[in-house]
């Protein structure tokens, strides 16, 4: 049976802008193209995981649009279910714009809308949902109100939660605390953990005060992380980056597919790791995200 994961978290539209950098404050700077595409962090770990084999409830809310409609069709047809994605009468879905720099890194502006406007009362209404899943994966890309409220009725159901504390926003201690596994980037971590910046060793002992698993993603530098049995680290995958947008979103879901499976933390990260190189190849989101022969092949080539 493959593991059902119920995904709580955003639904956005991208506007993306491909460019040779950044422009300077008061500069215009010609881009190469632009492009619509589905994302959202919620959004893209909910078709990452289901496209991993895994059984996939959607929990967000989307605006009456034009933009809503397509992301709701797009998780569908990734094979996810939108049962509990709700619409927002009166706030339009929410976008970002994606910059993304010829040398594949990218920064995002982001208007989170629809999103932000998910709180406690669908999160009640979508209750069963999350008791009966094999684990919770959660963003901070929506309503914080919302994600507390997940938190905590999986924490009461016994189910697992793999959280994923981005963008950060002002949090609870006791949110980080209700997580089974944290999962952070370097600057994510630097914000939690201020006071051992830059040291990752220490970073993952101060994470896993709150949670007994932890890893910290260091993008080109692999990948560090901690349990109760030890830590470990190894590289990134050596693959030539074409735009890094989702490649996050591909990590966690791929985690969390293959901790509801069994894996150790060191293979379920591995795997991870396999997935979000082989996003980076590709231009795009969701759009960019791999299967799990996809993954699987590229593990056994390597």
């Amino acid at each position: 049976m493959p593991p059902r994961i119920v995904v709580v978290g955003s639904l956005m539209m991208d506007l993306v802008v491909r460019a040779p950098r950044l422009p300077l404050p008061g500069e215009s700077l010609l881009s190469h193209s632009f492009e619509t595409l589905p994302g959202g962090k919620g959004a893209n770990q909910a078709v990452a995981a289901a496209r991993l084999g895994a059984d996939v409830a959607m929990i967000g809310r989307i605006g009456r649009d034009r933009f809503g409609e397509i992301l709701r069709t797009k998780l569908e047809e990734a094979g996810v279910s939108t049962r509990d994605v709700s619409v927002d009468p009166e706030v339009g879905t929410g976008v970002a714009v994606p910059i993304v720099l010829d040398s594949g890194e990218n920064a995002i502006l982001a208007v989170p809308q629809a999103n932000l406007k998910l709180t406690p009362r669908e999160i009640e209404a979508a209750a069963g949902v999350i008791r009966s899943a094999d684990l919770l994966l959660l963003n901070f890309e929506a309503g914080m109100d919302a994600v507390e409220a997940a938190a905590e009725t999986a924490t009461q159901a016994g189910v697992p939660i793999l959280l994923n504390p981005a963008p950060i926003t002002p949090h609870s201690p006791e949110l980080l605390a209700k997580a089974s596994v944290l999962v952070v980037n370097e600057v994510e971590a630097a914000a939690i953990v201020s006071n051992v910046k830059g040291d990752h060793a220490a970073e993952l002992e101060a994470l896993r005060r709150f949670a007994p698993r932890a890893v910290v993603t260091l993008g080109a530098g692999g990948l560090v992380a901690a349990e109760a049995d030890g830590g470990f680290a190894f590289p990134a995958f050596p693959v030539t980056a074409v735009d890094s947008v989702g490649a996050g979103d591909a990590f966690c879901a791929a985690l969390g597919v293959r901790l509801c499976e069994g894996a150790s933390l060191f293979d379920a990260a591995r795997f991870a790791a396999a997935a979000g190189a082989l996003a980076v190849t590709r231009p795009g989101a969701q759009s960019a995200l791999p299967s799990r022969e996809e993954v699987e092949r590229f593990l056994a080539d390597g």
